[in-house]
Order: C-alpha cells, then structure tokens, then sequence
C-alpha cells in the first residue's frame, strides 16, 4: 500500500474512533433495589442510568406544563411559580456575540456573568425566550440559567415539592449529603468537564440533558493536557475543575476542554481527543436518574426545545 494511502487510512481510522467510539453509551437499568446499587455501583464506583427513578417526584408535574407547540416538550408552569416570584435565585448570564468570520467559521465572543435576582426575573426571562426560540429569531443570543441553587434556601413549598429525598442518597451509605442543588434553564445549557469531591446522584425533572463521564484517571489527564497546551501558547490557566466560576465557564482553556469532550465533528477547531481519552454518554429524560461516582469527571449539556430542571445531591 502507499506511504500516502497508508497515512490516509490511519488518519481515518483515528477519527472514527474520535467520533464514534470515545464515548460508549453508559448502563441503564429500569430498576435497581437498594442492595444491588450498594454492592455494583456506590461500593465499587460504578457510573448507571435508573431509568424513571425520580417519577415521584411532585414538581415534576407542579413546576413544568406542556408547550404549546409539542406536548413532549415542557415549559415552566408560570401560574405556580410566580407566588414565589420574591425568592432571591443566583442565575448566570450568557451572552454570544458574532464578530468578523474566520477561515474556520464565524467567530463568536461569549461573556459570563453571576448575579443573584429575584425568581420573577428569571421567569419572565425564560417565558419571553421560549417566545423568540419558537420563532427561530437569529438575535436570541443571551441565555439566563437558574444554576447550582441550594435546595436548602429554596422556600418552603419549593422544596417540599422536591421531595423525597432519593433512599439511595439516604441509605446507600453513611447517609450524610454535603449539598444539593437545582438546575433550571432553556438550552443550551452547559456545565464544563470538572469532578465533584463526592459521589452525585442526579434527577433530571424535565426536559433533555447528555451527561459525558471519564474515569478519574482519564478526566485528570484531559484537563492536564489541555491545561498545558494553554499554558505553551502564553494562556492563563487559572480556576479550579471543582468550583463553576467565570474561568470554568469562558476562555481559551474551556474552549478547548468543550472540544475535546463535545468536539466529535471533524470540522472542530480542535476536536478530536487523543487516543486513550474514552467515556460514557449518559442521555437523560425526565424521571431518569445519574449516579456520578467520587473523582468521575462530567461535563452537562442541556439539550432540545423548551425547559431543563434538574436536581442533584452530593452525599456520602
């Protein structure tokens, strides 16, 4: 075979592997007792899906109505949330901005920021998004997410509609839960690669949401590398992979952590993963649970048309 038909099929082969087979599709179970999960998953740190786990769950059915337009989708249920309307929420604001094209495409600048404002500004925000999304406006380039807010400062109707508490969170091990936290937004929304200092049980209420796991070793090998790569090129490499600060959320690093994870196209800047940098794809509807065990690494995306909530507890 030809030197340059040799390199030609390698460089293929190399990129199905970066496309198609990086990220296998994780264990789902349809049902799961409390021993089984103990013994093949807590104890031995096993990532799995429990489909329909979090059905029970009352906000389900209080927080989120069906579209208009498409009864699979969900919107928040306005006429329920607004006697909350006074709750102080912290939200993050993104906004992308096109500049000038480049040889690789359009260039877009994005900027971040946290505030803490009352819910109504986030309801009235994301019912006039739903508005311009269904529209398909080309401008609807600011997005507004209800994140990492904790359970325990919701009001009190909020969070009795949250319960119960998971028994796998509860009694799986020492029962101790270091946090919890509600997620709330319109896609796309999107948590960057990290790793939690505990085991994470997550219940997605309503809405889309692929979650991408790497064992620890391989996530700390990512970011290390990418890390590097920034700091070779004159980068700051500031942040932690624990904390969703500014530095987790824009910049040259999570541009080029977003590509080696979510970058399976190979018109990507940057994105194919190195050989060796292989996960699982958790792809979760409403109802299903994720069980993230300690040091697994995971970036979120919130994905499709209308509303995403999510829920998550840290515990051990």
């Amino acid at each position: 075979m030809p030197r340059r038909t040799q390199l030609r099929v390698l460089g293929l082969l190399k990129r199905s592997y970066s496309t198609q087979h990086r990220f296998q599709p994780l264990e789902c179970l349809d049902s799961c007792d409390l021993d089984t999960f103990r013994a093949q998953y807590f104890t031995l740190g096993t990532p799995v899906i429990l489909r329909n786990h979090s059905r029970s769950i009352s906000a389900i059915e209080k927080w989120f109505i069906p579209s208009n337009d498409n009864s699979s989708t969900k919107e928040l249920n306005i006429s329920y949330l607004e006697q909350y309307d006074s709750a102080i929420v912290p939200l993050e604001l993104t906004r992308s901005t096109a500049g000038p094209g480049t040889p690789s495409g359009p260039a877009t600048t994005t900027s971040f920021e946290r505030l803490e404002a009352p819910l109504s500004l986030f309801l009235t925000f994301t019912s006039a998004q739903g508005q311009l999304d269904q529209n398909h406006d080309p401008g609807s380039e600011t997005r507004l997410y209800l994140a990492q807010h904790s359970l325990g400062d919701l009001p009190l109707g909020l969070r009795t509609d949250l319960e119960p508490v998971p028994e796998l969170v509860l009694k799986a091990g020492k029962g101790d839960i270091y946090g919890s936290s509600l997620w709330l937004g319109r896609p796309p929304t999107r948590t960057p690669l990290h790793r939690d200092p505990n085991p994470n049980l997550f219940l997605q209420l309503a809405g889309e949401k692929v979650v991408r796991l790497m064992r620890p070793e391989i996530g700390r090998a990512v970011y290390e590398r990418i890390r590097q790569e920034v700091s070779e090129m004159g980068g700051d490499t500031v942040g932690s992979a624990n904390i969703r600060g500014e530095e987790m959320m824009v910049g040259e690093e999570q541009e080029r952590i977003e590509e080696a994870v979510w970058g399976d196209s190979k018109e990507e800047k940057h994105g194919e993963g190195e050989e060796g940098e292989e996960g699982w794809e958790a792809k979760l509807e409403s109802g299903d649970a994720l069980f993230i065990p300690l040091g697994w690494w995971h970036s979120v995306r919130g994905v499709g048309r209308g509303v995403t909530g999510s829920v998550n507890y840290w515990f051990r």
